[in-house]
């Protein structure tokens, strides 16, 4: 087992400028963590940033797009320029566009570059010189939909797929080589994406929508060693094993919940 320590480490997080990522930010630098905070939103990372230092932690304004390769490659430089060689990290940020089959191109180009090839174009700059330096720790926030599925929304389902597919063949890859793979996915969390995700927000809230801070803890526990899979939500595990042996009867009762979502909107 591989215990990660967050003191003194430099790691950088995706799509900290509100949520989940901004959640894990501050449970880094309250740890001792030196955190490099990313985001497309400039006010939010600002925001974020200046309440992990006025918490006493220690924090960089990292802003820009973290999807595409130039947007990571900068994002690196920052983050060495910083603090120095990039320890961990957390590949938070996500996108959830389109809904059902009127979902265009450009929701599923956006979801593709922010959901998965994000965490493609990092892990190419980091895993080589991880291997020459030992070990580092990427942790993905993909969702219980990358597991299970989503209902309405095609691209988020699919990409959260994509996002696990890929963190799985990392760790497949390379964890003999120091490089360890982690997958947070959790259900409902009382963040805007579950606010915006209209009569979704119900079926999300099933099993409770947890808080930002809830996944925090669960992520701290989860880098005291290295499994997989962070599920926040202890149910998505059963869900998971439900959907993988008996696959029929699990597609069939998300068909129900489907037909309850259709008659809700009729």
């Amino acid at each position: 087992m591989t215990a990660f320590d967050p003191a003194g480490k430099t790691i950088v997080v995706t799509g900290a400028g509100n949520g989940i990522g901004a959640g894990l930010a501050a449970a880094m630098a309250a740890r001792a963590a030196k955190v490099v905070v990313a985001d497309l939103d400039e006010a939010g990372v600002e925001r974020t940033v200046a309440a992990i230092v006025d918490a006493g932690g220690t924090a960089h304004a990292a802003p820009g797009d973290a999807a595409s390769q130039e947007g990571v490659d900068a994002l690196i430089a920052t983050a060495k320029a910083a603090y120095g060689p990039i320890d961990a990290w957390f590949a938070n940020a996500g996108v959830d566009r389109g809904r059902g089959l009127d979902a265009d191109d450009a929701d599923w180009d956006l979801s593709w570059n922010v959901n998965v090839l994000a965490h493609v174009h990092a892990a190419r700059r980091l895993v080589p010189e991880w291997i020459e330096r030992g070990g580092g720790r990427f942790v993905v926030t993909a969702s219980a939909a990358g597991l299970l599925t989503m209902l309405g929304a095609p691209a988020y389902s699919v990409t959260k797929h994509g996002a696990v597919a890929f963190a799985e063949w990392l760790s497949v890859t390379y964890r003999h080589r120091g490089v360890v793979v982690q997958a947070i996915c959790p259900q409902g969390v009382q963040t805007r994406m579950l606010q915006n995700s209209g009569p979704l927000e119900e079926l999300l809230s099933h099993d409770v929508a947890l808080t930002v801070d809830d996944i925090a803890v669960a992520v701290e526990k989860a880098l005291e060693g290295d499994e997989f899979l962070i599920l926040p939500h202890a149910e998505v595990a059963g869900y998971y094993q439900v959907r993988a042996e008996k696959t029929d009867r699990w597609l069939a009762g998300m068909n129900k919940l489907q037909q309850r979502l259709d008659a809700a909107s009729d």
